[in-house]
């Protein structure tokens, strides 16, 4: 948002999303486009803060171009406007997206790696609370409870409570 208002833009023209850019009906993008208009230059911070996919770079280019609108990425120094600037924004939509299915592969092979080492991912189980009443009215202390179950004596309390 800095560099958009270091440009001039006010900040009633800045549209922002929560969503990543790799979904393309995001709330911010579907109000932008409500508002963008024939003549207008689109600055956006970086190449993938727009879309992650290449399929759908190329659509919006294309509707923003048919509606008279150019794109310029502002790190990335390039821009929509002209023919060369339209090929080299899908080529490095290319790339990005590329890059970004790399880096998915490479995680996903790490997790693989992890779970063959015994690593769990995931939420921790839920306490079963059966079982520490029914352990404590048995006799059994907090504190071996709280061993056996692998949970922790305030946990052990808290149930208990």
């Amino acid at each position: 948002m800095k560099s958009l208002k270091a440009e001039g833009v006010k900040a009633n023209r800045i549209f922002t999303d929560k969503e990543s850019g790799i979904h393309k009906k995001r709330e911010g993008l579907q109000f932008f486009r409500l508002k963008v208009e024939e003549g207008d230059i689109i600055l956006v911070k970086k190449l993938d803060r727009l879309g992650r996919d290449t399929a759908d770079m190329i659509q919006l280019i294309k509707e923003f171009d048919s509606m008279g609108v150019a794109i310029r990425f502002m790190d990335d120094g390039i821009s929509t406007e002209g023919t060369m600037g339209k090929m080299v924004v899908t080529i490095l939509s290319a790339v990005a997206q590329a890059k970004r299915l790399g880096i998915l592969e490479r995680t996903n092979e790490g997790r693989e790696e992890a779970k063959a080492k015994g690593v769990r991912f995931g939420r921790k189980p839920t306490i079963d609370r059966v079982k520490v009443r029914r352990l404590y009215e048995n006799g059994v202390g907090v504190t071996e409870i709280a061993r056996q179950l692998k949970i922790g004596r305030s946990t052990v309390y808290k149930v208990l409570s």
